[in-house]
C-alpha cells in the first residue's frame, strides 16, 4: 500500500483480499465509460461477461454501436464466449416497463427473431430487493483479463457526456471503474459464483437459449498478472442463503457467502472512521444511519464533507420523507447541516433564463483525504449495505484518487482544483455551492453545476 494511505485500513470480513499490482481508471460519465467498454470488447479475444441489473428500452451505445444485444451479438459472431447475468425483479409482474430484461415470452421471441446465441441466466432475490451489480468483464481468466465495475445502468439518459449540456433525453451523472490486474480475478470470482447459483439457472424461462446449453463455468485458478502500482479490494454485499459455494478466490480463504457479506459497508465505515481532513461522496441517497453518524463524527473532528445527491430526490426516499413515523430518522441528517464543514449539493446546467436542467447524480463513489477512493454498486442506504447484491472496487493510491478528485471538481465547480489540497478543495465545493444556490434563488445563472441543498429541506 502506498505510504500515505497506510491510516486508512483495508478490510477482512470480505471474501476478496486487498491486492497490489493493479492499473485503475475511473471512467467519469457514461459517455466516456461506455466508449471504453465497446473498445474492449471489440479488442477481446476470449469471453465477455456482463450482470445486468437494469436495461432501459432505447439504450443504445455511443458512436452508434448499437443495443446491449447489438454488442453481444456481434462479440458471439467472433467466437467469443458471451454471457449475461440479468436480475429478474420479483414480483415478475414488471412494475416499471421497459426498464427491466426479465426474459419474458416476449423478450425471449426477441431474441430469437435476432438469432441471438449469447448464453444468459436469470437471477432472483426475494421481494423488492435487487441483484445490484453492473460489471463487465473482458478476457476472464487470461492475462489481458479487464473487469469494469460500477452503477452505471444501460439507459438513454446515462449516456451523458461530461459537462451535461441540457438534452431531451434526460441527464445522469455516474462513474465507473477499469480495472486491470489481480483484483480482476476477484470480479472473475464473483461472477462464476453467481452464474453457477444464479437461482432461475434450471427453469425453462430462467436461461438462454435454455438450461442445457448455459453450462456452468470453472472459478479461477490464477491471479491475473501485475500490471501496474494501485492496490485495489473488491467489497460486496452479499444477502444471507442466496450462494452457498465456499471456493476461495486465488490467493484467498474460503469464505462461508451463506452467511452473506458486507464488506462494502465495513469499508465505507473503516474509511469514514480513519477521514482526517477530507470526505467526497457522490450518490443517489443518503440513507445509512451508520454513515450518517460517521459523517456526524467527522465533521466533529473537522473533517471538509460534501456530499453529492440528485437535486430531484429518489421516489422512495421522496416518499419516506412524508411518511410521519419515519421522520425521527432524518433528524440525523437534518443535523448535519449544524456544521460550516458540511455540504450537500446537487449539480444541474443552465438551460436558459432563469431555467435549470437538474442532473440526476446516480454515481456511488467516495473519497477520502485524497488517498482512498471506492467506486461500485453500492448506494449509501441500508438496503443496498445489507440486502442487494452489490459490487465496488477500493483503491489506495494519491495520484489517482487525487486525478479523480480534480476530474470531479472541474465538472462541477467550472474550476481547477489541482492546486489544492483537499481539504481545500472541499472548501471552494462549499464556498461555489452556496454562491450558486443563492444564484437559483434568484433566477441567475449558475456558474458550473454545483448548488448548495439544505439538509432539513431536501426531500420534503
Amino acid at each position: 500500500m502506498k505510504g500515505d494511505a497506510k491510516h486508512i485500513p483495508h478490510v477482512e470480513t470480505g471474501a476478496y483480499p486487498l491486492r497490489p499490482g493493479n492499473q485503475v481508471e475511473p471512467l467519469v460519465d457514461g459517455e466516456k465509460a461506455f466508449r471504453a467498454i465497446v473498445r474492449a470488447v471489440a479488442d477481446a479475444r476470449e469471453s465477455v461477461w456482463v450482470t445486468v441489473a437494469f436495461l432501459k428500452a432505447g439504450f443504445e451505445m455511443p458512436d452508434g454501436h448499437g443495443s446491449l444485444f447489438d454488442v453481444l451479438d456481434q462479440a458471439v459472431e467472433r467466437g467469443l464466449d458471451v454471457r449475461v447475468i440479468f436480475w429478474r425483479s420479483q414480483p415478475q409482474e414488471d412494475d416499471m416497463p421497459g426498464v427491466h430484461f426479465l426474459g419474458t415470452e416476449a423478450q425471449r421471441q426477441e431474441l430469437a427473431a435476432r438469432g441471438s446465441r449469447f448464453k444468459a441466466r436469470w437471477d432472483v432475490l426475494p421481494g423488492e430487493l435487487c441483484h445490484h451489480q453492473k460489471s463487465w468483464l473482458v478476457d476472464a481468466g487470461t492475462a489481458d483479463e479487464i473487469a469494469f465495475v460500477g452503477g452505471i445502468n444501460l439507459d438513454p439518459a446515462s449516456v451523458a457526456a461530461p459537462g451535461h449540456t441540457p438534452r431531451d433525453e434526460g441527464n445522469i451523472h455516474d462513474v465507473y471503474v477499469c480495472v486491470r490486474g489481480p483484483s480482476a480475478t476477484d470480479v472473475h470470482h464473483n461472477f462464476v459464483q453467481r452464474w453457477n447459483e444464479a437461482s432461475e439457472r434450471d427453469r425453462e424461462d430462467g436461461a438462454w437459449p435454455d438450461a442445457a446449453a448455459c453450462d456452468d463455468l470453472h472459478f479461477p485458478e490464477d491471479l491475473s498478472p501485475s500490471c501496474g502500482e494501485v492496490p485495489v479490494q473488491i467489497t460486496r454485499t452479499v444477502r444471507h442463503e442466496i450462494y452457498k459455494s465456499e471456493h476461495p478466490t486465488p490467493g484467498g480463504k474460503p469464505f462461508a457467502v451463506a452467511g452473506g457479506e458486507r464488506s462494502v459497508l465495513d469499508q465505507y465505515m473503516a474509511a469514514i472512521d480513519a477521514a482526517e481532513r477530507s470526505i467526497y461522496i457522490e450518490d443517489q441517497v443518503i440513507a445509512s444511519p451508520p454513515i450518517i453518524a460517521g459523517l456526524d463524527a467527522a465533521l466533529e473532528r473537522g473533517v471538509e464533507v460534501v456530499f453529492l445527491v440528485p437535486g430531484h430526490v429518489h421516489p422512495q426516499f421522496a416518499e419516506a420523507r412524508k411518511n410521519p413515523k419515519l421522520a425521527a430518522l432524518f433528524e440525523p441528517l437534518h443535523a448535519l447541516g449544524r456544521f460550516e464543514n458540511f455540504c450537500l449539493a446537487g449539480i444541474a446546467s443552465n438551460a436558459g433564463p432563469a431555467k435549470y436542467h437538474d442532473v440526476y447524480v446516480h454515481a456511488k463513489i467516495a473519497l477520502v483525504d485524497d488517498v482512498w477512493g471506492t467506486i461500485g454498486s453500492t448506494n449509501v442506504a441500508d438496503r443496498s449495505f445489507r440486502g442487494d447484491t452489490e459490487m465496488n472496487a477500493s483503491f489506495w493510491h494519491r495520484p489517482t484518487v487525487q486525478a479523480l478528485r480534480i476530474e470531479l471538481l472541474l465538472e462541477h465547480l467550472a474550476a481547477d482544483t489541482s492546486h489544492l489540497d483537499d481539504a481545500a478543495a472541499m472548501c471552494l465545493y462549499r464556498e461555489k455551492a452556496g454562491e450558486n444556490a443563492a444564484a437559483r434563488s434568484q433566477g441567475k445563472p449558475l456558474d458550473g453545476l454545483a448548488f448548495e441543498i439544505d439538509p432539513v429541506r431536501y426531500g420534503c
